[in-house]
Order: C-alpha cells, then structure tokens, then sequence
C-alpha cells in the first residue's frame, strides 16, 4: 500500500512539473502576442477616424463614398445596438494615415441632409475607470440624487414637535 502511494505521489509531482513547464512556455507566447496586438491596435486607431451623427438609413458603402476623396477606404464600421439598429455614428479605416488629415477637413460636411461630426479615432486605454457624477465616493441615501432639489433636515430645531410636514411623494 505505501509502495501504491509513493508511485502516485511521483506520478503527480512529475505531472505538476509538466504543467508549470506547459504554463511558462504558453504564457511567453501569449505576452508576446498581447503586446503585438496592442501595437497593431494603435497603428489601426492611427489610420481611422470616428464619424458622428451619421443618418440611421446610410449603408456603408455610402459613408465609403463620402469619405473616397480622402485616401483608400480600408473598412467602414457603422455600429449598431443589440437590436440591430444603428447607433448613429460610424468608424472609417483608412489605408494610409495620411489620409486621416484629409478626412478631418470634411468635418461639419453633410450627408443624406445631416451635418457629420469627423475626428480622429482615440485609442482606447484599458483600465480607465468611467466617471459616476459628482456624489462623493461614501455617500449613499434612500431618495435619488437629484442636484436641482433643496435639503430640507427632517427637525426644523433639532426637536420632534418642529418637524416639518413632509411633502407627499407618490414615487
């Protein structure tokens, strides 16, 4: 029985090595591979623009031709809700980057009867954190956070027998 142990003992310890050899070789090619991607992400997002206020009915192939005089059209993106619907705005990848330039120049141009909003595509930078308002980070209450509305403590003195009438709510 303990001849049967020591065997499985060996046997784990050698699969254990096997695994954090397998892990250390992937894990290379992976790292490596991630910051090529990044790289060639910024390279793209250097080639594109974004264009806002695009009409809910343009095709593709149109935003294409609006945007031809600037340079090569690589790839035209119109993003759309889960639903399908367009989102109303679009992205536009250029062959080269000069072409970039050119593209910013027919900002406030108009397409199917809306004026086009064009800029050049930011990178996205993982790990920002979003903004949530102006509330400090603690502060929590029962009612909504409504800025416009006026703090009324709920004692007038500090005492229960002048307490404000409270206004009726319904939500």
């Amino acid at each position: 029985m303990k001849k049967r142990l020591k065997e499985i003992e060996e046997e784990a310890s050698a699969l254990r090595e096997m695994q954090a050899k397998v892990e250390k070789d992937m894990g290379a090619v992976q790292d490596a591979g991630s910051s090529a991607t990044q790289a060639e992400k910024e390279e793209v997002d250097g080639r594109s623009i974004y264009v806002g206020n695009v009409d809910y009915a343009c095709t593709p192939e149109e935003v294409q031709q609006h945007f031809q005089s600037c340079g090569t059209v690589n790839r035209v993106t119109i993003l759309t809700d889960k639903f399908g619907q367009p989102k109303g705005f679009a992205y536009v990848e250029f062959v080269e980057a000069e072409a970039v330039q050119n593209a910013v120049m027919l900002n406030e141009s108009e397409l199917h009867g809306r004026q086009l909003k064009v800029s050049a595509k930011r990178t996205n930078v993982p790990g920002m954190k979003q903004y949530f308002g102006r509330r400090p980070a603690g502060f929590r209450s029962r009612r909504p956070f409504m800025p416009y509305a006026p703090f009324y403590p709920p004692y007038a003195y500090g005492s229960p027998r002048y307490r404000r009438p409270m206004r009726y709510r319904p939500y």
